[in-house]
C-alpha cells in the first residue's frame, strides 16, 4: 500500500479499532515503552509488574518497558531481563493478566551494551559495545549512587555472533511467556544503535566502516528473530536523529537509515516505530525522511515523539502513520484512553518517583470513576 493510498481516512480513527492480518487491536494507540526500573529481584518482573501493565491495558496495544536478553545487557539496575524460565514465569504473569483486561502486549527487547555499570550487571557479565570507547555522562547503581559509565570491552565477532543468538532466543522465551510479539530497541543509543550510530561506531571490519556495515548486526538481529518466532511478530524501534547516550547526528545519516529500512521491509516484519525525540529538545526527524521511510516499508509505522490526542489524530488522518505511540502521559494515567475520549484532565507525573522501587508513583495514580 502506497503513502498516498492511505490518506483518505474515517473521522476518529484514533478510539476505532485496529485491523491487519497480522495484529488486531481494540484502538489506535500504543502506549511506548518506558524504564521504570521495578523488578527488584533478580532482575525478574513481579506481581507489582503485572498490576501496572494491566491498568494500562486499554491501549490498543502495549510495548513493555526495555528488557535484557542477555545477563551484559543488564546495565540499569532493576530492569527486567528474559534469558531465563523465572523470567519466563514472571513475564507470565504480566501477559495474563494484560489478556485478561482484552489487551495486546509486546516486549521490547533492549540490550544496553555500553551504557552500564558493571555493578548494576549479574555475577560473570561484563560491559560491552561495538569498542572500547567509554559511554559519555553517568549512570544510577543501588551500590554507590551516580558513577561514571563503565569501559566496555570490545565486541569481538564471536561476541556479535553470540549476542544475535541472546535475541533470538530470548524471542522464543517471549513467546513462551505469552507476549503477543517483540520489538528490538535500536533507539536511543543502546547496543543496537551503538553499532548504527557513526558517532559511536569507529569500527573497521564487516560491522562497521560505512553504511552497509554499520547496519549489519541490526540486520542480523532481525533475521534471527524472525527466524525464530515468525516475521509477523517482530517489530523494531529507531531514534535516527536522537542525541542520546553518546550518539548524534552524522552526514550519512539519512541514506543509512533508509537502507535500512528498505531492507527491514524486504524481511516481512509487522512494523518499524520511529521516534522523533525533538520534543525533548533533540534535533527532529525530517518530515521528509519519514515520508521517504513511510513510502519504503511496507508494514506498520508506529510513530511517536510528543503526540498529543489533536495531533495523534491528525497523523492518522493523514496517513503519516498506521498507529501512534504516547508514553509518559500512560504513566500518571492509567486510564488515558478513557481521559482522552471525555475530555477529562490529567493527572500530574511525579517526576521524583519515575524509577524507585515499588508502587508509589507506579501502580497508585487515581483514575475516573465514569460508573
Amino acid at each position: 500500500m502506497t503513502y498516498e493510498s492511505r490518506i483518505d481516512r474515517k473521522p476518529d480513527m484514533l478510539f476505532t479499532p485496529f485491523v491487519n492480518p497480522s495484529l488486531q487491536l481494540r484502538n489506535h494507540i500504543v502506549m511506548a515503552p518506558m524504564t521504570r526500573h521495578r523488578a527488584v529481584e533478580h532482575n525478574t518482573p513481579n506481581a507489582l509488574i503485572a498490576e501496572y501493565y494491566s491498568q494500562r491495558a486499554t491501549a490498543g496495544l502495549i510495548v513493555t518497558e526495555g528488557t535484557s536478553p542477555s545477563p551484559n545487557g543488564l546495565g540499569y539496575p532493576r530492569i527486567p531481563g528474559l534469558f531465563n524460565q523465572a523470567h519466563v514465569q514472571g513475564w507470565k504473569q504480566v501477559t495474563q493478566a494484560v489478556h485478561a483486561q482484552g489487551g495486546k502486549i509486546f516486549v521490547q527487547l533492549m540490550h544496553t551494551g555500553r551504557v552500564a555499570h558493571a555493578d548494576n550487571l549479574l555475577s560473570g557479565a561484563e560491559v560491552l559495545g561495538p569498542t572500547a570507547d567509554i559511554c559519555p555522562g553517568e549512570i544510577h547503581t543501588d551500590s554507590s549512587g551516580m558513577q561514571p559509565h563503565s569501559a566496555p570491552r570490545a565486541m569481538t565477532t564471536e561476541d556479535i555472533a553470540h549476542a544475535v543468538v541472546e535475541y533470538a532466543r530470548s524471542a522464543q522465551l517471549a513467546i513462551e511467556a505469552g507476549f503477543d510479539g517483540v520489538e528490538l530497541h535500536a533507539a536511543n543509543g543502546y547496543l543496537i544503535e551503538q553499532f548504527l550510530n557513526a558517532s559511536v561506531n569507529r569500527r573497521t571490519d564487516g560491522y562497521g566502516d560505512g553504511l552497509h556495515g554499520r547496519n549489519r548486526f541490526a540486520l542480523e538481529v532481525v533475521r534471527a528473530t524472525v527466524a525464530a518466532i515468525g516475521a509477523d511478530r517482530v517489530g523494531i524501534r529507531l531514534s535516527p536523529f536522537g542525541v542520546l547516550n553518546g550518539t548524534g547526528g552524522y552526514p550519512d545519516v539519512e541514506a543509512q537509515y533508509l537502507a535500512l529500512v528498505k531492507e527491514l521491509s524486504q524481511l516481512g516484519i509487522l512494523y518499524v516505530h520511529l521516534l522523533d525525540h525533538s520534543a525533548l529538545g533533540a534535533p527532529p526527524v525530517p518530515a521528509e525522511l519519514k515520508l521517504h521511510l513511510r513510502s519504503a516499508f511496507k508494514g506498520l509505522l508506529i510513530l511517536a515523539g510528543g503526540f498529543d490526542q489533536e495531533s495523534a489524530e491528525r497523523a492518522l488522518k493523514e496517513g503519516q502513520a498506521d498507529l501512534i505511540a504516547v508514553g509518559r502521559p500512560f504513566i500518571a494515567n492509567p486510564d488515558l484512553v478513557a481521559r482522552m475520549q471525555t475530555g477529562a484532565p490529567l493527572n500530574p507525573l511525579d517526576m521524583a518517583t519515575l524509577y524507585t522501587p515499588g508502587h508509589e508513583g507506579y501502580t497508585d495514580y487515581t483514575t475516573l470513576n465514569l460508573a
